[in-house]
């Protein structure tokens, strides 16, 4: 893959040579279709190229493609921001020693929810659990489901059954891409309108809209499982766990590349951090490249303490 416009744009005349010891081969690193699995690929790419030397291709993917090319093909090296609760696979691969975890994503974890804004429920404090919502369908309008190819489709689309939701009087929309499901919720809320659906965190919706996080009850485990298998015919109700995401990595690649997978262990961002980004990358309309360079110029004191001294100095004058 070419080199991405922003380092042209935003570092101009702060380019420096590489230090001699700064060698690195191929790498592949995945980038999952929704905005921060794009800005983490992106801040992914920009460090090991410009302070590893690394020759870095983008591999556009989502999750349950990401864990069958590593299954059957070893690769992407890389997986940034993977989503691991909806994919459980990847602990089979774990456990097989394919692939291996190098750091979370985030600081606090992930979150997922079914939602209602917060203006719908104190109207209406029954809303607050499922029952409430099963019992008041005229309320909140339809739930608007996870795009096919997601991870949480699976889980949500078992929750559906076994809460019968359509029998219930709640019509399904199955939204065709992250930003339909996004601008459903802002169009809703800028209107004070109902909106029920599934929505995760760190996001930028979550920072900007007050939402209310459905009780579903208990967190059951076994349950969870059976809801994130799709052949699985023993669907039933429980709380999503508190998610991990986990910037992965083949086997191959860490004994491959020891100083970038070294690199890659540090790699945790601050939960805060990454939700001021993408509120401000809303606000702003940015690309995820855009989103890149901003992190990177504000957020130095964080990534400086991922990286090696050999690193450190082929990106010193850059910012």
């Amino acid at each position: 893959m070419s080199k991405r416009p922003l380092y042209a744009l935003a570092l101009a005349g702060a380019m420096v040579p590489m230090a001699a010891n700064a060698e690195c081969g191929e790498v592949s690193v995945g980038e999952m279709n929704w905005t921060t699995g794009g800005i983490m690929t992106g801040i992914t790419e920009f460090l090991l190229e410009q302070g590893y030397g690394c020759d870095v291709k983008v591999v556009p993917s989502q999750t349950t493609a990401a864990i069958s090319s590593l299954a059957e093909n070893n690769e992407p090296d890389i997986v940034p921001d993977m989503w691991v609760n909806s994919a459980p696979s990847y602990f089979d691969l774990a456990e097989q020693g394919k692939v291996q975890k190098a750091s979370d994503t985030y600081t606090k974890g992930g979150t997922e929810h079914w939602l209602l804004p917060r203006y719908l429920v104190e109207e209406h404090p029954e809303l607050g659990t499922i029952e409430g919502v099963l019992n008041n369908p005229e309320l909140v309008g339809r739930f608007n489901n996870c795009p096919d190819g997601w991870g949480c489709r699976i889980v949500n689309d078992s929750l559906i059954e076994a809460l019968d939701l359509e029998g219930n009087g709640i019509e399904v929309f199955n939204h065709g891409s992250g930003q339909t499901l996004k601008a459903s919720m802002a169009s809703a809320y800028q209107n004070k309108e109902p909106w029920f659906g599934y929505y995760w965190g760190p996001t930028a919706p979550l920072g900007k809209y007050d939402m209310v996080s459905i009780d579903l009850g208990e967190y059951k485990p076994e349950v969870h499982a059976n809801n994130q298998d799709p052949e699985s015919d023993e669907v039933g109700v429980s709380a999503f766990p508190s998610a991990s995401v986990f910037n992965i990595v083949t086997t191959d690649f860490a004994e491959r590349e020891p100083e970038a997978f070294a690199m890659l262990q540090n790699m945790t961002v601050e939960n805060e951090t990454m939700n001021e980004l993408l509120a401000w990358y809303t606000d702003n309309e940015a690309t995820n490249d855009e989103a890149v360079v901003r992190y990177l110029q504000n957020n130095q004191e964080e990534w400086m303490s991922w990286i090696s001294e050999d690193a450190k100095a082929n990106l010193q004058g850059m910012f």
